[in-house]
């Protein structure tokens, strides 16, 4: 006993590093003020952003061969492509799409790969291939972050577009271009004047993916004689039902999206001066929403701040104290910006939710020690004494709940693939916020306390002692009749996890909820003839003379015109064969009125049945993407049906889309590479070399993700014949993941929270007892989901795990105070009567504040709340079971799983 009793002394002196911190008081606050003052030197330079900076790597083979026909193509073209580059290393997808002509080879590699060196295995590959005679390819590296910041109309009332593509080739593009973070400047709609003549052309010609840069081009000589000449036009914009011309500027991977709009707003005020006869109308930018995404979670995360503090206030009821707490918060928080600078974070989404959330936990390690400290005045030591008893006493305790909260957020940060470079920031950031805190709360408060806590002078107690007096008595007389009432106790803690775990079907299955973003995209794809698709030099020599992008013209004005009759639409913005070799395709940007009254999700459904039905057209309302997906955006439902007979998959995946057609909360149902009824093939898709019929869809807000998915897989297999088989794609396929992620990352931080207690408390049996918090935190947490009716995805689980980290702070406060009290003679069950009352009002101090902190973001409040709000509502409802539950079913497992063997009566 006498060994135990000293091993636990000698480490709690080698966690009281505040004995150091009030020996040597300036060199404790020359060590505060530098890192204040480096704090507030980052955070100057922190960029602000949406999101975390994640590289995309995607190569894009796009190849073109002289056949007439989509079975020739994928034969002698496709397949021998895809075998060649399906064995690259670091390979995530390989997905084609092949048309008579052509085919696009999309190969989307893991996170983080490098593109060069991925776009040069990709070419070394192709080069050592024998292609059909005549056959040609390009490689298109690209990094999906490099994506469209900020677009700008340009049109001029005496200007036709000949004229102004000119201008713009000459004077605009080329200054936008010379911008810092710019990658490249897209011209849309151009018209330029070509000389008219019929020959073979090159037949890589047609067959770019994407929209070329444009540059100046010289000006034809005027006294010349010209042969004869007609406008040539790429694509075709329009703002708001008028034709324009467009720049769109993408930004490098690398770059800060507010910095590249910011150069180019000032640019373009230069330009306009410079250019009167011209008009730059924005038409479309991603930095409006993320300047209001970022300031909301920033006024967020200033009013948590103050919130925590007025909390902690009534349970004090000493300014000083408060003040000593609340200085917990600045200095955790300039200490974090430090972490974040050396780790490249921005101030995004993630990174500013992390420290929001994480306020009202970096002040629970002051508010303990500052608590304990007042507690030993109160009993009559002096300040000096009292901090050195007190931190000597809580010094382990606090190092515990840190290091078990720290302990859950490493698996995070660990985390591979997407999710892993999402919220890795997360982890980090949430990490060294509670380090830091931890370091104030062992150095700077108890130096704080020493000088400016003083003993109360009145001889009787405040009215206000006296209820929390009368409070603490009560929850005592509670704690002592579970004690003599265990079993009890225990049932009900049992029946409450069970009934929590029952509740989880009950709960929408999401995976990024639905954002009020203020803006949303309509695609389209209109029908196009086959000989379309046929290189320049075969439509010339065949005769064939075909208006793809002027019939795609068409359908977008039919479209434009229903929209523009919605009362909450400020603008629309249209980009007509944004891809070469898509003429049929368009897509059109709609921005909604800021003062409208109705949710984005809600302007989509009444736009969405008001759309003009045009025959053989198929359009989709969707949402704007985090990633500006290049190749075209997914819809969050799809399903892959994979069979080598076309004919067979075609069929099953026309009756699956009958039938989602009938059922409501499906919108946009398309179906993509399939068959003709008649059995022409026009376009055949593969994914993994196999060929695949997709069934995709929209949602609208009566469906989430998961309840879509259930449904479209078992309709599906009701139909599906046997030599078909299926894949989940789109969000379905990301939930999924996530899912399992999620489900090793919880087992993870389960384990490291337990291995974290075992070597802090030298023993199996404490640390098993405290780890009972978890599962009591996770009722709460359900339960606030299901009557917020909140979705249970990314956000959510996030919440979870940030819970785990919280949840087990108060077990650890009352188990380790019960050993100290048994270890200085008290009995198990004095031990532990004493120990609840006492560590009571920490508990529910530090609760508080963080519940408190919380609420800004719980109420969904300001830009991009609907990505905050689960979180925050997940943490409050689980602080809240574990508290109230830990506080009675942890000492009665305490006292259950420990000896009965009764301990001296020594109190000395």
């Amino acid at each position: 006993m006498v060994k135990a009793t000293t091993r636990k002394t000698s480490l709690r002196e080698r966690f009281n590093i505040s004995r150091l911190a009030i020996a040597y008081p300036w060199l404790t606050l020359s060590f505060w003020i530098a890192v204040a003052v480096a704090g507030l030197l980052v955070f100057s330079s922190l960029k602000y952003a949406l999101l975390p900076d994640i590289t995309f790597p995607v190569v894009v083979v796009n190849a073109t061969a002289p056949f007439t026909d989509a079975l020739e193509t994928e034969a002698k073209l496709t397949q021998p492509i895809e075998q060649s580059l399906s064995s690259i290393p670091k390979l995530d997808r390989l997905r084609s799409s092949i048309y008579p002509n052509q085919a696009v080879i999309s190969l989307s590699f893991g996170v983080g790969t490098n593109l060069e060196q991925s776009a040069n295995q990709v070419e070394t590959r192709l080069k050592q291939l024998n292609l059909p005679e005549g056959a040609s390819y390009k490689v298109f590296p690209l990094n999906l972050n490099e994506s469209a910041a900020v677009s700008y109309a340009i049109e001029s009332p005496s200007k036709n577009l000949v004229d102004l593509t000119k201008i713009a080739q000459e004077e605009i593009v080329t200054a936008i271009a010379k911008l810092p973070g710019v990658l490249k400047v897209n011209l849309l709609g151009a018209v330029e004047q070509t000389t008219e003549s019929v020959g073979a052309k090159h037949l890589g010609d047609n067959s770019s993916l994407l929209p070329t840069d444009s540059s100046p081009k010289a000006s034809p000589d005027p006294n010349e004689q010209s042969p004869p000449t007609k406008q040539t036009k790429t694509s075709a914009v329009r703002l708001n039902g008028k034709d324009a011309l467009a720049f769109q500027v993408i930004k490098k991977s690398d770059a800060n999206t507010l910095e590249v709009v910011a150069a180019v707003e000032k640019e373009v005020a230069r330009l306009q001066s410079a250019l009167p006869e011209v008009q730059l109308i924005l038409a479309a930018t991603q930095a409006e929403y993320i300047r209001s995404a970022t300031d909301a979670t920033i006024d967020a995360l200033l009013e948590a701040v103050i919130i925590s503090v007025v909390a902690i206030f009534p349970f004090l009821w000493n300014l000083r104290a408060t003040l000593i707490s609340a200085l917990a918060i600045p200095a955790s928080l300039l200490g974090t910006f430090i972490v974040m600078a050396i780790y490249g974070f921005n101030l995004e989404t993630i990174t500013l939710l992390a420290l929001a959330l994480v306020i009202g936990s970096i002040i629970d390690d002051a508010i303990v020690d500052v608590e304990n400290i007042m507690r030993h005045i109160d009993e009559g030591e002096t300040p000096r004494q009292a901090a050195l008893h007190a931190t000597n006493e809580i010094g382990l305790t606090v190092t515990a709940a840190t290091f078990t909260a720290v302990a859950v957020f490493l698996p995070i940060a660990l985390m591979k693939g997407t999710i892993g470079q999402f919220f890795m920031p997360f982890g980090i950031t949430v990490s060294a916020a509670m380090l830091t805190s931890l370091l104030v709360a062992r150095t700077l408060s108890p130096v704080l306390a020493v000088y400016w806590l003083k003993p109360k002078s009145s001889k009787t107690s405040p009215r206000e002692n006296r209820y929390w007096q009368s409070f603490a008595e009560g929850y005592r007389h509670l704690l002592s009749w579970s004690l003599k009432h265990r079993s009890i106790v225990i049932g009900i803690a049992a029946l409450s996890f069970v009934a929590g775990i029952g509740l989880i079907p009950l709960i929408p299955k999401g995976f990024i909820p639905k954002l009020d973003r203020g803006e949303f995209n309509i695609s389209y794809t209109a029908p196009i003839n086959a000989t379309a698709y046929l290189p320049d030099w075969l439509k010339s020599s065949a005769g064939v003379e075909t208006d793809a992008l002027g019939e795609s013209l068409d359908v977008a004005k039919q479209i434009e015109a229903a929209v523009l009759k919605s009362p909450e639409v400020e603008k629309v913005f249209t980009i007509v064969g944004f891809r070469e070799a898509e003429p049929n395709k368009g897509i059109i940007n709609v921005a909604l009125k800021s003062d409208r009254t109705l949710h984005t999700a809600e302007v989509q459904d009444r736009i969405r049945e008001q759309l003009p039905t045009i025959p053989g057209v198929t359009t989709s309302v969707e949402d704007i993407q985090f990633v500006d997906a290049s190749l075209g955006a997914q819809k969050p439902l799809q399903i892959a049906l994979v069979g080598d007979d076309l004919q067979a998959v075609s069929k099953a995946a026309r009756e699956i889309k009958a039938r989602l057609l009938t059922i409501r909360g499906f919108e946009d149902v398309t179906t993509t590479g399939e068959t003709g009824e008649d059995g022409t093939i026009f376009q055949i898709e593969h994914r993994s070399q196999k060929r695949t019929v997709y069934v995709s869809a929209n949602l609208n807000r009566e469906l989430t993700i998961g309840q879509a998915t259930d449904i479209v897989v078992s309709e599906a297999k009701a139909v599906l014949p046997p030599q078909v088989t299926l894949a989940l794609g789109g969000d379905s396929a990301r939930s999924g993941e996530i899912f399992g992620s999620f489900g090793t990352t919880l087992t993870l931080s389960a384990i490291c929270i337990l291995f974290v207690l075992i070597f802090l408390f030298k023993s199996w049996i404490d640390p098993l007892v405290i780890c009972l918090s978890l599962p009591l935190a996770l009722v709460g947490g359900i339960f606030a989901l299901l009557i917020t009716n909140s979705d249970f995805g990314m956000i959510s689980l996030i919440g979870f795990v940030f819970l785990l980290g919280l949840s087990n702070k108060n077990a650890i406060l009352l188990v380790d105070y019960i050993n100290q009290l048994r270890s200085s003679g008290y009995s198990r069950t004095e031990a532990i009567l004493k120990a609840g009352p006492v560590r009571l009002r920490p508990i529910i101090m530090t609760t508080a504040s963080t519940i408190l902190g919380m609420m800004p973001i719980a109420l969904g409040l300001g830009a991009g709340a609907e990505l905050r709000t689960p979180m925050a509502i997940a943490i409050a409802g689980g602080l809240i079971s574990s508290s109230l539950l830990s506080l009675i079913v942890v000492p009665v497992v305490y006292d259950i799983v420990h000896d009965r063997k009764p301990p001296s009566k020594n109190k000395n």
